[in-house]
């Protein structure tokens, strides 16, 4: 499926449409490893050994495809220092500053509600 481009205003973006590049977006951030990533990298800038030690299970692929979606979306910015071996960090951009605020927010809803959520596990699974 292609992405139409967005050419209206935000308040355009609709979610409902297949072919709608908010959804892409959304889909594309809207993942366990992208969330860990955004909240690893807060308001510092690290590189990628240390985002890597800093989530707990991801793959070097992964950590690797998923940096590659968000600085496309313009979530992070990867700077390359001209090093031998090549230093390269990242560091969340303003709108993913912004994406943070929301990932803060499922973190805390998260650490709230987990008693509850396991508890409501518990009693489905028996």
């Amino acid at each position: 499926m292609v992405t139409k481009q967005f050419k209206g205003s935000p308040e355009d973006a609709d979610l409902t449409r297949a072919d709608s590049l908010a959804r892409e977006i959304f889909s594309d951030v809207a993942n366990k490893w992208a969330f860990l990533i955004i909240e690893a990298l807060g308001d510092r800038t690290l590189r990628f050994s240390e985002l890597r030690n800093a989530i707990e299970g991801i793959s070097h692929k992964m950590l690797t495809q998923n940096l590659r979606m968000m600085e496309r979306n313009g979530l992070v910015e990867r700077d390359v220092h001209p090093t031998v071996p090549p230093r390269v960090e990242y560091t969340l951009t303003e709108p993913g500053g912004a994406l943070r605020a929301v990932v803060d927010g499922m973190c805390g809803w998260t650490r709230q509600y987990i008693g509850h959520l396991e508890a409501s596990r518990r009693r489905f699974d028996t």
